[in-house]
């Protein structure tokens, strides 16, 4: 039998506890930055210009959307 045991070891409650504390602070990471992506993209819109000449199928279309935050 094994009787070198510990409630406090890697494999017990600490090893838990850091797991839990791992992930937690990973979700919690990845959501602030989602949330800053996304704030960052809401405030950044596309105007469109010329809207008459734009064809259905052309690969010029691009040339219509006016970043507005860059004006150009």
């Amino acid at each position: 039998m094994n009787e070198n045991r510990s409630v406090f070891a890697l494999d017990g409650v600490t090893g838990m506890l850091i797991a839990t504390v791992l992930l937690l602070s990973i979700l919690a990471g990845l959501t602030v930055w989602g949330l800053s992506v996304q704030q960052s993209s809401a405030s950044n819109y596309y105007d469109i210009k010329d809207e008459s000449s734009i064809k259905m199928f052309s690969q010029e279309n691009t040339k219509h959307l006016v970043d507005v935050n860059k004006g150009e």
